[in-house]
């Protein structure tokens, strides 16, 4: 049976768990669906196939072109001088093609009831795709505003069930993984322009007038050939012939004209590098005077809550196995016990359906034929009575 784990602040020896939740029982008293009459609502479901149906649910969008949104209340917390650790898993059994797989952090005082794509929110962190462009967002808050990564982090766009992990540290650095492997990390101000940036081009600069930014010079050596303009592009058509009922009350007959074949077009003289090329000028940086640090730009703010809002084109992503704490190993272990086993045997799982269905695909398609051929030979030996 799966493990119900109510939504509070547990104490532990590693660290705090701020939220967690593996949608057992009752899990419909912890979470509120979007009051808006248009958004689909999130189902119960471990989905088509699954390595244990009974752990393996989580909510699922069940409609198609729809909005979702759904969100859970957390007592309030903070991330100050603390790292903080969001962590889910998704899988998008339906092979998404466009919508999002994403969960996001919400402020204190949020409205469950109207949580929609225009609710603030404090994090917001998942894959996100939409045909060829396939990526995983982290977008976090500053000063009011929100800053997107500007590095591309990558998604998995598979059908199997993914884990993301968001790490944000108090020494303003962050690292994301995917099923527990590191595909990005750094730090927030070279990863978010929260901050002005430390030099900017010297505005007092100028280029030099003697800079040479011509990569080529005309070939001095180069000359049009003589003659080449006494080609012409058009000539007469020789081969022509006026037609018969021609009638030369109506204007003198003329051979139409067709594109000459020795025209080169207009003559143009080669060229060669320059040997003064100095490349494309650029101004020199200076120091920027806005720009200032700031040791902060980790925090968040307070939370006090934790949703999904998502639209899709395609239905059937489903979330689980959600985690926001202050520890790492925490998460770790959180993960090991969620994840670890299905990560393992799904492949398998998925496998084994995908040969079942291939087989009865081929099945009713090679009794068609038989049938077709049967209906055949019926009409051949009616034709021999």
């Amino acid at each position: 049976m799966k493990l119900v784990v109510v939504s509070c602040l547990l104490a532990l020896s590693a660290g705090t768990v701020f939220f967690s939740e593996e949608f057992g029982s009752n899990w419909e008293s912890r979470w509120v669906q979007s009051s808006k009459a248009e958004f689909g609502k999130f189902e119960l479901s471990a989905g088509k196939w699954f390595v244990d149906e009974g752990v393996d649910k989580g909510i699922r969008t069940p409609a198609n072109a729809k909005s979702y949104a759904i969100s859970s209340k957390v007592p309030a917390f903070t991330n100050d001088d603390k790292t903080l650790v969001v962590q889910f898993t998704v899988k998008n059994e339906q092979n998404l093609d466009c919508g999002g797989g994403y969960i996001k952090i919400l402020p204190e005082g949020f409205d469950q009831a109207n949580f929609d794509g225009q609710t603030p929110y404090l994090i917001m962190f998942g894959p996100d795709q939409c045909g060829s462009d396939k990526k995983t967002h982290v977008i976090l808050p500053y000063k009011g505003k929100n800053f997107i990564n500007t590095k591309r982090i990558r998604n998995e766009p598979d059908n199997l069930t993914h884990q993301y992990t968001l790490i944000i540290n108090p020494d303003n650095t962050f690292k994301v993984l995917i099923d527990n492997q590191e595909v990005t990390s750094g730090p927030l101000d070279e990863n978010f322009e929260m901050l002005p940036p430390k030099e900017i081009n010297d505005p007092s600069a100028n280029k030099p007038d003697d800079w040479v930014d011509n990569p080529t010079i005309p070939d001095v050596n180069d000359f049009k050939p003589d003659g080449w303009d006494d080609i012409p592009e058009f000539i007469d058509d020789n081969e022509a012939s006026k037609p018969d009922d021609w009638n030369d009350d109506d204007g003198e007959w003329k051979a139409p004209r067709k594109r000459n074949p020795e025209y080169k077009g207009e003559w143009r003289q080669k060229t060669i590098p320059n040997p003064d090329y100095k490349g494309p000028w650029v101004a020199p940086k200076i120091a920027n005077p806005e720009y200032f640090a700031d040791n902060e730009l980790y925090k968040i703010g307070k939370a006090g809550g934790v949703g999904i809002e998502i639209w899709q084109v395609t239905a059937g992503s489903i979330f689980d196995n959600i985690f926001i704490g202050d520890n790492v190993e925490e998460a770790s272990e959180f993960s090991k016990k969620t994840f670890a086993a299905r990560k393992e045997k799904e492949p398998a799982v998925k496998k084994a359906l995908d040969d079942e269905e291939a087989a009865k695909y081929a099945q009713e398609h090679d009794h068609d034929h038989e049938e077709d051929y049967g209906d055949y030979e019926d009409i051949e030996a009616r034709e021999d009575l």
